[in-house]
């Protein structure tokens, strides 16, 4: 199947220190390549994964589950831990999930997490009945280009196949069960006007996540896409901040 235009995963050999970056829900590559090429730039190893079933057609993707998205995040995980003596985890939206996933299920992997506008919880009312739908609805209207920047686009799908939202669930239910257990230091970075995921993600995140040091910055200049909006320099230069600073204080170190 033909990959949409900008879609391809996205590596770089750096040094020591390796990033995964995971795109959001319906999304692909392109909307953290930007994020990934700064990170890359500036001498890190970087492992951008595409998801099964995304950057082709939302009819491949309606095969797919939760399930098989965290089993290619974590395949990136792995590989960078292999050759690399610091790992951190960083997505946007979905992606953010998958990074506090990957965090939760290797403690001893991960250094640290970065997560622009993730999602927790159910923010789509029609998620709950979304298993009884998936044969009589096979998709419903997607939401993308949520970016305030003009002129920008995250190349994602305009339908949601029903099958595979159905599962998103199980992996949030999984992700917010396990958050007080979670304690690598954690970047979390917030549109206050983002028209995909609302407030409940961040109040699950910052009233659980009680044992990690967490650390909240508001996007004021973007939407939900902001990897690829007008706050977007912020976002790359403060995770590489993030990653030297944890790198200085001997944290993320492999062990």
């Amino acid at each position: 199947m033909p990959l949409l235009p900008g879609a391809e995963p996205f590596r770089h050999d750096g040094d020591a220190t390796g990033v995964v970056l995971c795109h959001g829900f319906t999304g692909n590559p392109r909307s953290m390549r930007p994020w990934g090429e700064h990170l890359a730039e500036a001498g890190l190893t970087v492992d951008v994964p595409l998801l099964p079933g995304h950057g082709t057609t939302w009819q491949e993707m309606a095969a797919t589950t939760s399930d098989d998205w965290l089993a290619e995040a974590e395949s990136a995980l792995l590989r960078l831990h292999a050759r690399c003596d610091r790992v951190f985890t960083m997505g946007l939206s979905m992606g953010g999930c998958l990074a506090l996933r990957l965090a939760q299920l290797h403690p001893d992997k991960v250094g640290g997490v970065v997560v622009v506008n993730p999602s927790l919880a159910v923010e789509n009312p029609l998620l709950v009945v979304a298993p009884l739908l998936a044969r009589l609805v096979p998709s419903t209207p997607g939401i993308t280009d949520d970016i305030k920047k003009p002129g920008a686009t995250e190349g994602g799908y305009d339908r949601v196949p029903t099958a595979a939202a159905a599962t998103l669930p199980k992996l949030w239910r999984a992700t917010r069960r396990d958050l007080a257990a979670l304690t690598a230091p954690v970047l979390a970075y917030t549109s206050p006007v983002d028209h995909v995921v609302g407030p409940r993600s961040l109040r699950i995140l910052t009233s659980r996540a009680v044992n990690a040091a967490l650390t909240v910055r508001s996007l004021d200049d973007s939407y939900h896409v902001a990897t690829l909006d007008n706050d977007a320099d912020a976002i790359f230069d403060g995770s590489l901040a993030f990653v030297r600073e944890q790198a200085r204080s001997g944290e993320g170190t492999k062990r």
